[in-house]
């Protein structure tokens, strides 16, 4: 068994996010798909961040139902399930990259967690970390990068 591995239709890890997955482009939040969550897994978190820029949070998603393997569509509207928490744009769901200059790194960090987080409204980024420390039974991580043209 590989373990628990997260990845993307949209780009493999490492490589680059396509346009259409940026402020350059519709802004669509990318397909992602899981396999392998550890025994136990009730629910999930997924936070997207920019560790060029300050860890800035592009996404933040919780309380997605636990499985083994499970996705998230291509273009998840904030007002779709599961809930979504609110990124540094100042809005719920997905922002996508939109950096000054250069080429940044996206960190695609999902949890594996022992129960739901039952968290109201749009949570900021650190209030899902906070709540997950406890119920963590495992950690995936996809990276990729995205260069303005």
């Amino acid at each position: 068994m590989a373990g628990f591995v997260l990845t993307s239709p949209s780009f493999e890890e490492g490589g680059a996010i396509p346009g259409r997955h940026s402020c350059d482009g519709a802004n669509v939040s990318p397909a992602l798909a899981w396999q392998g969550a550890p025994q136990g897994t009730v629910s999930l978190a997924l936070i997207v961040d920019d560790p060029d820029a300050r860890n800035f949070i592009h996404w933040v998603v919780f309380d997605i139902p636990g499985a083994s393997a499970g996705s998230l569509p291509e273009g998840l509207r904030a007002t779709d399930a599961p809930p979504q928490g609110r990124n540094d744009f100042g809005r719920p769901g997905y922002g996508g990259p939109c950096p000054p200059s250069g080429t940044h790194h996206y960190r695609f960090t999902l949890w594996a967690l022992s129960s739901r987080l039952g968290l109201n409204g749009t949570p900021s980024a650190a209030e899902v970390r906070t709540a997950s420390t406890t119920r963590i039974l495992g950690q995936t991580t996809l990276t990729a990068t995205y260069t303005r043209q």
